[in-house]
């Protein structure tokens, strides 16, 4: 039997530049699995909770030394000696062990990194791929992506309300064909902007953030993109946005005000019908986060007016928490869920809501966060959990590409048996 014989965890930089946790697991046969864990920019306030050291003179504040700690002394102690197969006793003791609600003690970025550490190297002792080793022989499905290209809201410094403008090629046959389309759709993009003066600076998640004057303006320089490419929009190509209107949204008095654009301030009746109205106007196929994460009724009104024509994805709603989930699905509310790892903070866990909305008849997208790594585990996970659709940024920036690079290998070893769901997903 192979066991834990040493965890190690350090802390390393992200894509932003911000401290992060990485864990090293080491069994008895010498196999190391590694696991970098990401951290967002726009977080749900129901998320399980990132350990930062809150230590001004160090990184801001932003330190992950006392998560480190806590893999290194507590957590170490605990699970060194179990076996790396046992994925969700070992994931069981780390959440007994933190003892709270949203892992707020040991911190989720130490929980996390423990677990994906661990199942890397339960995968390398099995001789699997991680995708096969996580989701056994079904595990065939590549994602169809999100590719984030255009930014505003939390994202940008612009007068855009809505976080992100995505594009979906859903007219490929292969993931291959489809991260080409994309990324053939971003470079267009550069000359649109280009062409109106505008800066072709990237964001975070490698999307351009232009100073851009509308919310309409944007989604107009995406369509002109797709069309420029050779694309049709609303036939090969579909634009996804994430709202995250959250971020604008006062729950004292029930107002969402776009700060950033007109000012304008709308209901929460007022908001679904908007997003309506965009539905009505635009090849818009997915809208993630277009209400509040605790505006319940709004979140019923939108999914009663679009809720069979388009997918309406929880992110702040359900932040990948079974408990959300379930009163998501008891009122209707939705038909999709947005997948982060480092939202719940365990792969056991993270599987478990992948599970219940698959049965549900809900969708659910993998997600990165907006400060990442090179670890590209998300990707095997996407394919492991049959998700359909992945969202890890644009086609620039190293720590968003080696999602995409890994997926083109995946798909390469499925060969034959790989199955890319197109306008199915």
């Amino acid at each position: 039997m192979s066991i834990i014989s040493h965890i190690h965890a350090r802390q390393i930089l992200d894509s932003r530049g911000n401290p992060t946790v990485e864990v090293d697991v080491i069994t008895s046969n010498g196999v190391l699995g590694r696991a970098a864990v990401p951290s967002g920019a726009s977080t749900g306030a129901h998320e399980a909770v990132e350990l930062r050291d809150e230590e001004k003179g160090r990184y801001m504040g932003k330190g992950v030394t006392k998560a480190v700690a806590n893999v290194n002394e507590t957590i170490s102690e605990e699970l060194v000696g179990m076996s790396v197969f046992d994925q969700n006793l070992i994931d069981q003791t780390m959440i007994e062990l933190d003892g709270s609600e949203n892992k707020g003690k040991l911190g989720a970025n130490a929980i996390l990194g423990v677990s994906l550490a661990v199942a890397k190297a339960a995968a390398q002792e099995a001789g699997q791929s991680l995708y096969r080793y996580v989701g056994g022989v079904s595990a065939n499905t590549l994602p169809v992506p999100m590719m984030n290209i255009l930014n505003g809201g939390s994202h940008a410094d612009n007068a855009i309300d809505f976080q992100e403008f995505m594009v979906m090629p859903v007219g490929a046959d292969t993931f291959s064909e489809s991260l080409r389309m994309g990324t053939e759709i971003f470079h267009n993009l550069k000359k649109v902007l280009k062409d109106a003066g505008l800066s072709t600076n990237v964001g975070d998640e490698g999307g351009f953030a232009p100073n851009i004057r509308s919310n309409e303006e944007a989604i107009e320089m995406v369509l002109r993109a797709i069309e420029k490419a050779g694309f049709r929009a609303g036939e090969d190509v579909f634009i996804a946005m994430d709202a995250a209107v959250t971020e604008f949204y006062d729950a004292k008095t029930g107002l969402y005000t776009f700060h950033k654009s007109d000012g304008r301030q709308l209901s929460s009746d007022e908001m679904a019908d908007y997003w309506a109205n965009w539905v009505n106007k635009y090849p818009i196929i997915s809208i993630e986060d277009g209400m509040s994460e605790d505006d319940w009724n709004g979140w019923s009104r939108l999914t009663s007016l679009v809720g069979k024509k388009i997918q309406l994805v929880g992110d702040d709603l359900f932040v990948t928490n079974v408990k959300r989930l379930k009163q998501g699905i008891d009122q209707g509310i939705a038909n999709s869920i947005l997948i982060k790892v480092n939202q719940i903070g365990s792969l056991s866990e993270t599987i478990s809501a992948v599970n219940m909305a698959h049965r549900a008849g809900y969708k659910s997208i993998m997600s990165h966060r907006s400060g990442e790594t090179e670890d590209n585990t998300i990707a095997d996970l996407a394919v492991a959990l049959n998700t359909g659709q992945i969202k890890t940024g644009s086609a620039s920036r190293s720590d968003r590409m080696a999602k995409y690079n890994q997926l083109i290998r995946i798909e390469e070893e499925l060969g034959d048996v790989a199955y890319f769901p197109g306008r199915r997903f």
